[in-house]
């Protein structure tokens, strides 16, 4: 039979694990001169799926690392250039003005080789309830 004390100590445990989940990406974001900013997130006609909007700036010569999305992800990149690494293809430099489509779990990366800040739009159609992104190692 579990104590008060032991009771106490799992409800702990479970408040600390859900902090450490929600503040991870923004230092991963925080660490590496990305910052991700969600404009809108909508519910779809198609059932179990949603619609994330979201602006992501990057600081000159930053990187986000391989991850992945439980959907799809179509780019557009708002300011400056940035390289995208869509694996099993070469990487692909896109200034404003231009589009990338990523299909769903398929691992890529993005990165700014320049000193100017550059931006993109980001749109998710993706399985709602799910974490809109998985990093890779």
């Amino acid at each position: 039979m579990e104590t008060k004390k032991q009771k106490t100590g799992v409800v702990i445990a479970i408040i600390i694990l859900g902090i450490i989940a929600f503040l991870v990406p923004n230092q991963i974001a925080a660490q590496t001169g990305v910052k991700r900013i969600d404009l809108q997130k909508h519910d779809l006609s198609i059932p179990g799926r949603e619609m994330i909007q979201a602006r992501i700036d990057f600081e000159g010569h930053s990187a986000f690392g391989k991850h992945f999305h439980p959907g799809e992800e179509v780019i557009y990149v708002v300011e400056g250039s940035l390289e995208y690494q869509i694996e099993g293809e070469k990487p692909v430099t896109l200034k404003a003005g231009e589009v990338l489509f990523i299909p769903a779990g398929v691992v890529h990366s993005a990165k700014n080789n320049t000193d100017s800040k550059a931006s993109e739009l980001a749109t998710y159609i993706v399985e709602k309830g799910k974490p809109v992104l998985t990093l890779v190692k």
